[in-house]
């Protein structure tokens, strides 16, 4: 007899840029039945005909798994998870139509969004709460180092998924894995989001000194206190201090400064050069979530008392009010008395801190995303 098959299970991807479609991807190489939700029809068609997304992924095949449509709810019909990508500044209004259409169902939903939005200051998996009325531990997010044409080229990487729920959380892990994409998981939502927002402004940093000139020293000073100035803010707002010395917070940060796939980077990088903010705008073919989350989170770090020298000089940059050539962020401090270089966890010391979350961060490859046997308690 020949043996009977499962069924692919369905899953939904809304967004169809170049993170949605290569996570689309990523779900049907790992085995899934994967429906876009396109807002062009032209990209749906040629999505579904071409098995191709040209404008976002220039050479890249799509798996034969995946279809497209431009209706809602043909994407969400049947749909056991649902993956949302869409830019962080409009998906309140998107997920408004959505909500009736998953609401009969418990299925999860999972944020691939890198943003706060701008009016609330709330992070992704907030808004998505707010507007779909759903249980929180029904959300999850995705988050780490995952420029999006390296993986659609299916270069090996690592991701963490993050939920309330652990349930949720290796539920999703587990669809979202195959031989080119690893998933780890935790349940420090906080830490895993706002890892993922800011980096994208020390990104910005990064492009706006490379788009000067200045050199590789400036740069690794400022990413190395930009992971301070992170983990300050995102421990302020209620995240674990060693989710942003993982895959979420460093992890992501060295992808996102070093690589020109960074959108982020790219746009910091023509502000360097000299373009004007809304002449960057203009220039970038997709979003840069770093550029329109600076004031909001600006505006929670003054809230929580937290200083963050290096978004407020990117500030200053976007506002016209600071020449790029001037940005030196790590050179400011609060007055000329020598200071110790304080590590994540607000300690003065030695020049470790950097070390200690590299160390950290291959620990989680080598125990499966969890803390080493010798850090339990």
């Amino acid at each position: 007899m020949t043996p009977r098959h499962e069924p692919a299970p369905r899953v939904a991807v809304l967004g169809a840029g170049s993170w949605g479609t290569t996570f689309g991807k990523i779900l049907a190489d790992g085995g899934a039945d994967v429906v876009m939700w396109a807002r062009r029809p032209e990209l749906a068609h040629e999505i579904n005909e071409a098995k191709r997304n040209s404008g976002y992924l220039p050479g890249i095949n799509l798996p034969r798994g995946m279809s497209a449509t431009a209706h809602l709810s043909e994407a969400l019909d049947g749909a056991e998870q649902v993956y949302v990508s869409i830019p962080s500044q409009a998906v309140r209004q998107n997920l408004k139509a959505v909500r009736p259409l998953v609401a009969p169902s418990d299925a999860p939903i999972v944020s691939l969004m890198k943003g706060v939005e701008r009016r609330t200051g709330l992070r992704m998996s907030q808004v998505m709460e707010q507007e779909l009325h759903c249980d929180p531990s029904r959300i999850a997010v995705a988050s780490g180092p995952n420029l999006a044409l390296e993986i659609a080229r299916e270069q090996p990487t690592a991701a963490v998924i993050s939920s309330t729920s652990q349930e949720t959380a290796e539920a999703v892990a587990r669809r979202a894995r195959n031989r080119y994409f690893r998933t780890f998981v935790n349940t420090d939502v906080i830490g895993t989001e706002f890892g993922g927002v800011l980096k994208n402004l020390i990104a910005v940093a990064i492009g706006i000194v490379d788009g000067v000139g200045y050199g590789e020293n400036t740069k690794a000073s400022i990413i190395t206190r930009g992971l301070v100035e992170m983990t300050d803010f995102a421990v302020a707002q209620g995240a674990h201090p060693e989710t942003l010395q993982g895959l979420a917070g460093l992890g992501d940060l060295i992808a996102t400064c070093q690589s020109p796939l960074s959108r982020n980077n790219t746009a910091g990088r023509l502000l360097g050069q000299g373009y004007s903010f809304q002449d960057v705008v203009k220039q970038m073919n997709q979003t840069a979530e770093g550029l329109a989350s600076v004031a909001a989170v600006l505006q929670l770090a003054r809230e929580a008392g937290i200083a963050m020298p290096i978004v407020e000089q990117v500030k200053m940059v976007l506002d016209g009010t600071m020449r790029p050539r001037d940005i030196a962020p790590h050179l400011t401090t609060d007055d000329d008395t020598p200071q110790g270089e304080r590590t994540q966890n607000g300690q003065a010391g030695g020049g470790g801190a950097l070390w200690r979350s590299l160390q950290r961060t291959l620990d989680q490859f080598r125990h499966g995303g969890r803390r080493p046997p010798r850090d339990q308690p």
